[in-house]
């Protein structure tokens, strides 16, 4: 287990991060910044996991029809937007000059994970109920569709784990900054779900919005335009990909399938990785 190189990256850190170089200001700022991240990565996940289990019949937001409409739609559109065009080179500049001073790059992926967590809540705390409840499931159709809803989530929890928890959730960058090294990043992602399909991060996190085990009008107009976004954005991902690691991908591209994965395994591919 100790050799798996997901496992090996995190202990790496985690031993550097408990011992770090002296510099009170750094250390602050470090700890203050994964603090932020982490509880706010919390309060994110956790707001989307309840309101959609409730079909987001259940929210904070308050706005009056139909002005509702407007505000739902701009918390849609919000949060694939600006994580698309933070993945972006431009993007990952703008990331690093947000933090004033010398540790802005090193800490990119722990503003970006604190970026997301804050649009993530804004969009399910913030969201205004329409007040309408097209189905509410029952009996055993509410445990199967719990427990669907439930392996959705921890779907997406491997595939995460498969492409690096350190970068998916923030902690590469604080943790890097606290042990004053340079942030090692994950190599291109080919094992556990990576083995299955390219893009299981995405595919996991679009069966999260179609297994709540309540459905209304709010949850569907979600689930459809993010499960548009988890079908398209990979596609920038990619090309960055492409560019990122040239032949190594291509050849990757042409034995993985893109989100469905194969039944059986190709005759002159036996064994895909």
């Amino acid at each position: 287990m100790w050799t798996d190189p997901r496992i090996a990256r995190l202990i790496t850190l985690i031993r550097a991060a408990l011992r770090p170089p002296a510099g009170m200001g750094r250390v602050a700022l470090a700890l203050t910044f994964g603090v932020l991240c982490h509880t706010l990565f919390a309060a994110g996940v956790l707001a989307m996991i309840v309101a959609m289990f409730f079909g987001l019949s259940e929210s904070l937001g308050t706005v009056p029809w139909p002005w509702a409409v407007v505000v739902n739609a701009a918390l849609i559109a919000q949060f694939p937007l600006v994580h698309s065009v933070l993945l972006t080179g431009r993007g990952g500049r703008v990331l690093a000059r947000l933090i004033p001073g010398p540790h802005g790059q090193t800490l990119a992926t722990t503003t970006y994970a604190i970026i997301a967590s804050a649009q993530l809540l804004a969009l399910f705390a913030l969201w205004t109920p329409s007040g309408i409840v097209w189905w509410r499931a029952e009996g055993v159709a509410f445990w199967a569709m719990t427990t669907a809803y439930a392996a959705s989530w921890l779907i997406l929890l491997k595939a995460s784990f498969d492409a690096g928890a350190e970068v998916q959730s923030g902690a590469l960058g604080w943790m890097s900054l606290l042990a004053r090294i340079r942030p090692v990043f994950p190599d291109m992602p080919t094992s556990g779900l990576f083995r299955l399909i390219r893009q299981p991060i995405y595919v996991a996190f679009a069966l999260t919005l179609w297994t709540p085990p309540v459905w209304t009008p709010d949850q569907l107009v979600l689930a459809i335009s993010l499960t548009a976004y988890c079908l398209l954005a990979p596609r920038l991902k990619e090309r960055r990909f492409a560019a990122r690691y040239g032949a190594r991908f291509d050849g990757y591209r042409a034995e993985v399938p893109y989100i469905l994965p194969r039944l059986t395994k190709t005759k002159d591919q036996p064994d895909a990785q």
